[in-house]
């Protein structure tokens, strides 16, 4: 199932693994530009683009849960079922770097962005997948519920998002402040559902405070 995943950077000395996951119809393609942008401020840094696992009910693309019909009321069961395949393609790569959870980066758009958050409430492991979540216009299915010891989470979401609110990503970061986690939120002006040159400078601002 991971043969359609890209292998953006992998440098010989390796210290750090940043998996990137698409948003629902998209591949890991889609990601690979965002991948090698990243890559040179990162040179220790293993970066992999992560294919979703199934086709995506929207007719092209991949996708980590069907979005056809979704709801507030379905949508944390979706992910729940999607979370342990996910949780799986995260050690999938972990095992195959040498890399653990504590090298590990999540970046995720859109559902991706949603999966990857989401993996910080799960039960199924006793710890955390990663040290860092990186959200790009995602949301949490619900109310934060924990607030895993060591996670960082930077949120960014464009103003202008009409797919998923930025609201979402307004309230996530006062939930996890709440709670205890470290948590940054930059709001884009302007952007909508997408990823400009300003979410990557970003993305990599947030990347180099680690």
């Amino acid at each position: 199932m991971h043969e359609k995943s890209v292998v953006v950077a992998r440098p010989q000395e390796s210290d750090q693994l940043v998996l990137l996951f698409h948003g629902v119809g998209a591949s890991a393609n889609d990601l690979v530009p965002l991948g090698q942008a990243l890559a040179p401020a990162w040179p220790r840094a293993t970066l992999i683009s992560v294919e979703a696992p199934h086709p995506s009910q929207l007719g092209r693309g991949s996708e980590w849960f069907s979005v056809v019909g979704i709801t507030e009321a379905n949508r944390s069961q979706r992910i729940a079922e999607a979370m342990p395949l996910f949780l799986q393609t995260i050690s999938h790569w972990q095992e195959l770097t040498g890399l653990g959870a504590q090298r590990t980066v999540l970046l995720g758009f859109s559902q991706g962005a949603i999966m990857a958050l989401e993996s910080t409430q799960s039960t199924l492991q006793p710890t955390a997948a990663a040290h860092t979540i990186i959200a790009l216009s995602g949301r949490f299915a619900e109310p934060v519920r924990r607030a895993p010891p060591g996670v960082h989470f930077h949120l960014i979401h464009g103003e202008n998002d009409a797919v998923v609110m930025p609201r979402w990503s307004v309230e996530a970061d006062t939930q996890l402040a709440v709670l205890g986690s470290p948590v940054t939120l930059d709001l884009v002006p302007g952007l909508g559902h997408g990823i400009d040159a300003r979410v990557l400078q970003h993305v990599i601002r947030r990347l180099s405070s680690e």
